[in-house]
């Protein structure tokens, strides 16, 4: 097909002969829908933000908010979207809720971020909860003029208009009354000049790595959190796409005897609600898995989260990821599909993730293959710690992270010990000759300071902009002693590092 159809602010539209590197706000401000801004083009100031109707764990429908510039137009096929114009009531000449709170309460100022906000509180509004409003609904919007504080004021405001509100007609909320059907297979393809492009979303496992077996060199996307960076800021231009984002199979979330196997295609904000990192307290797997706990906050912010996958963070294979330090402590597999032309089925091998890495941004992914899932094995590590340092404390990169998952006996002796870092060569790794050398120690400060030298030691970081090797080093040693202080102080923070 050659034209993408959805509905945009309650009317349908069908755009014909988009190429698929177009993102999504680069179509809607040609479109005429100039209130959707363009700020870094890279997912950091939620100025382009958008709602979509979705589904939740649960099964019921909700508004996600997502960065339109992260979509890639071919990903909006068969989708309901909202942008901060198509909230208010023309034929009433009322403003929504969430625009009236703001513009009451000097919540804008130069107002190039305004509407990046508006639809980051409109899709907090409809959340399925009650009290307070949640900041983690707006961390990945930035503004630089109104100091926040009205903001707040505004979302504090919306939370008490939400909870008297709930029963009332409301357009908005009706649309969640309905769940959002799957996404259907489509392919969109387009010839420039002598260049055919094309993106195909299959709903199948089957169907996707039937298309990759034909065509290997097609670049895989299923949220576009790295991949339509690349587009945007590096001019990158992708022949053929894969999507991943239709393939059922790959949003399972399986709490197995064995292991917990997480989808490759489940967002992140879907794992972090099944972990209730935000909610009322922790479930019996967030309880058991602290790790994740720990790692989801950091990663990025939730208008990344949710687009961003873990498979899409370990097949990009970048050395800074999050995720893979925390998997490789985990004893993470990696479940591999591909085509057997000759049955007509999938084929599927697993990986250890501490062979997955082979070298910078290399993996042992053949180009045919599709990580289908991972798989954190049990029984789980009774002592589980991911400390992240960056530059700012939330929604940004790491310099280093450090995970470290530990077994202890009776006595408080390190019976079986896991050690990763990601940020201290050109892969993540775990240093196994430190994994060694602390069984049979309590983890106590005089055991760990020279383990913590020999860490450092057997690291080789690189110098960049976001920290020197020297700098790297230094913060090996530093996270292995906060690891002891953790250890012997139960009220010592977590997370992110100073």
């Amino acid at each position: 097909m050659s034209a993408i159809t959805f509905e945009l602010d309650g009317a349908p539209v069908r755009a014909e002969n988009v190429d698929p590197n177009t993102t999504l706000l680069h179509w809607l401000r040609a479109n005429a829908k100039t209130g959707t801004k363009e700020g870094c083009a890279e997912g950091e100031c939620g100025a382009c933000a958008i709602a979509w109707r979705a589904n939740g764990p649960d099964g019921s429908a909700r508004w996600e908010v997502v960065n339109s510039c992260l979509v890639l137009m071919p990903s909006v096929h068969g989708r309901e979207l909202l942008t901060s114009e198509g909230l208010a009531s023309r034929a009433e000449g009322t403003l929504h809720p969430v625009q009236r709170c703001l513009a009451d309460g000097g919540g804008s100022q130069c107002g190039y971020c305004t509407p990046g906000f508006v639809v980051s509180l409109f899709g907090e509004m409809y959340r399925a909860r009650e009290g307070a409003f949640d900041p983690e609904s707006i961390a990945g919007n930035l503004c630089r003029c109104t100091g926040y504080r009205p903001i707040r004021e505004a979302a504090e405001k919306l939370a008490v208009i939400r909870d008297k509100s709930r029963g009332a007609p409301d357009p908005f909320r009706d649309r969640l009354a309905t769940p959002v059907a799957p996404l259907e297979a489509s392919e969109h393809t387009i010839t420039i000049g002598e260049t055919t492009r094309s993106f195909a979303r299959p709903s199948t496992l089957l169907d996707a790595v039937a298309i990759l077996a034909r065509e290997p060199s097609r670049t895989i996307v299923n949220g576009g959190t790295d991949v339509t960076v690349e587009v945007n800021q590096r001019h990158k231009r992708h022949d053929g796409y894969l999507s991943l984002e239709g393939v059922r199979e790959l949003g399972q979330f399986e709490d197995r005897d064995d292991a917990l196997v997480i989808g490759a295609g489940i967002s992140l904000a879907q794992i972090e609600e099944r972990l209730h990192v935000h909610a009322h307290g922790p479930t019996a797997l967030g309880r058991a898995l602290p790790m994740l706990g720990e790692l989801l906050p950091l990663f990025s912010s939730r208008l990344i989260r949710t687009r961003a996958t873990f498979g899409g963070n370990l097949g990009t294979a970048s050395p800074i990821g999050d995720g893979p330090p925390a998997l490789l402590a985990l004893d993470a597999e990696l479940v591999l599909a591909s085509h057997d032309a000759n049955t007509n089925a999938i084929t599927r091998r697993i990986v250890p993730l501490s062979t997955y890495f082979l070298g910078y941004r290399k993996t042992a992914r053949a180009p045919h293959e599709l990580i289908e899932a991972v798989r954190i094995p049990k029984p789980y590590a009774s002592l589980q710690r991911f400390y992240k340092v960056s530059k700012r404390r939330l929604d940004d990169i790491s310099s280093v992270a450090g995970a470290f998952a530990i077994d202890r006996g009776p006595d408080g002796r390190v019976t079986r010990a896991r050690l990763a870092f990601g940020g201290v060569a050109a892969v993540p790794l775990r240093l196994t000759e430190i994994e060694q050398r602390l069984l049979g120690t309590r983890l106590a400060a005089s055991e760990i300071e020279p383990l913590a030298i020999a860490a450092s030691q057997l690291v080789t970081p690189i110098d960049d902009h976001r920290a020197s090797a020297r700098y790297r080093k230094a913060m090996v040693v530093s996270l292995l002693r906060k690891l002891a202080f953790d250890t012997t102080s139960p009220s010592a923070s977590h997370g992110v590092s100073p």
